[in-house]
C-alpha cells in the first residue's frame, strides 16, 4: 500500500510540475517574447525562410493581439487571441503602448484572419504612401535607394511548406542559381535595409495611400512577392493594420535552419544564429 501510495504521489507531482511549467510558459509568451518561424519569402533577404525569432512583446505593449493563439491541427485545438482577450478588443487602444518607429520589423494580426503577418512598417499616421516605377514615395518624396548588387539563392523547395523562389533571370532548373537585384533604401530619418525586385509588377505602381490616424503601412522588403498594405483587404491584401493589431518587434535571428524541419542539422544556417535585424 505504501508503495502504490508514493506513485500515486509521485504522479501527481508530475503533473502538477507539467501544470505549473505550461503556466508560466504561457505567461512568458503572453507578456514578453512570443516565438515566430518565418514561413514565407516576403522579406527576403532581411529574413530567410526558416529563420526563428522571438518577437519583443513590451516594445509597444499590450492589447488583444498580445495574446497567444494555440493551434495544434493534429489535436484538433484552435484557441485564437480573440477567444482568449476579445474584450479587451474594439477600441485600437494599448496598455503601456509604446509609439513604433518607421522601419521597425513588426509581427502583427491581420485585421481580417487574424493570421500573424510579419513586415517592415512604412507609413505612419497621416502619411500618403505611393509606389511609382517601383521607388517608394512617402509624404511626395521619393526615398533613397542604391544598387547593392544581387541576392542570390538556390531554386529549390525551401521551409516546411516547400516554398520555390521567384527569379529575375527567368526560369531556372532545379538546383540553378536564383538571381534577384538588390538595393538598399534608406527611410526617412536615416533607417536603412535591403529591398529586391523580381521584375515589373502591378505592385510597382499605386495610388497614394493616406495612412488613417490610428493605423499603420507595412510592406515586405522582397517588393515583387509581398502581400502587404499595398493590397486591400477585400482581395486578400493586409490593408492598413490598426495599433491594437501589433504583437511586438522582431530585433534579432535567434536560429534558421533552410531545411523541412530545425532537426535536420545539416541544414542549419550557422551564419544567420543570433543575427541583428536593421
Amino acid at each position: 500500500m505504501a508503495s502504490e501510495a508514493k506513485s500515486k504521489s509521485a504522479i501527481w507531482e508530475t503533473v502538477k510540475t507539467v501544470f505549473w511549467a505550461l503556466v508560466l510558459a504561457g505567461i512568458f509568451r503572453t507578456i514578453f517574447f512570443q516565438p515566430f518561424w518565418i514561413p514565407s519569402g516576403s522579406m527576403k533577404d532581411t529574413l530567410l525562410i526558416g529563420d526563428f525569432l522571438f518577437v519583443n512583446k513590451m516594445a509597444y505593449g499590450y492589447s488583444y493581439a498580445s495574446c497567444p493563439s494555440v493551434r495544434i491541427p493534429a489535436l484538433g485545438l484552435d484557441i485564437d487571441a480573440q477567444d482568449i482577450c476579445g474584450f479587451l478588443d474594439g477600441d485600437n487602444s494599448r496598455l503601456m503602448g509604446g509609439e513604433p518607429e518607421r522601419g521597425d520589423i513588426i509581427v502583427f494580426r491581420h485585421p481580417v484572419t487574424g493570421a500573424d503577418f510579419i513586415k517592415r512598417l512604412i507609413g505612419l499616421p497621416g502619411d500618403t504612401v505611393q509606389m511609382r516605377s517601383g521607388v517608394l514615395y512617402l509624404n511626395g518624396e521619393p526615398v533613397e535607394v542604391e544598387p547593392a548588387g544581387t541576392f542570390e539563392e538556390e531554386f529549390a523547395p525551401q521551409g516546411p511548406m516547400g516554398i520555390r523562389p521567384r527569379c529575375e533571370n527567368g526560369v531556372v532548373g532545379m538546383g540553378g542559381t536564383c538571381i534577384k537585384s538588390r538595393f538598399v533604401e534608406t527611410l526617412p530619418g536615416g533607417r536603412s535595409h535591403s529591398i529586391l525586385n523580381i521584375g515589373q509588377q502591378r505592385s510597382d505602381d499605386t495610388g497614394v495611400y493616406t495612412v488613417p490616424e490610428g493605423h499603420y503601412f507595412f510592406m515586405g522588403d522582397n517588393r515583387d512577392n509581398s502581400t502587404d498594405s499595398r493590397f486591400p483587404q477585400a482581395v486578400g491584401g493586409v490593408g492598413f493594420v490598426p495599433y491594437e493589431n501589433l504583437i511586438g518587434r522582431a530585433g534579432r535571428v535567434l536560429f534558421s535552419s533552410a531545411g523541412r524541419s530545425m532537426l535536420f542539422f545539416w541544414t542549419w544556417r550557422s551564419d544567420r544564429f543570433f543575427e541583428k535585424l536593421d
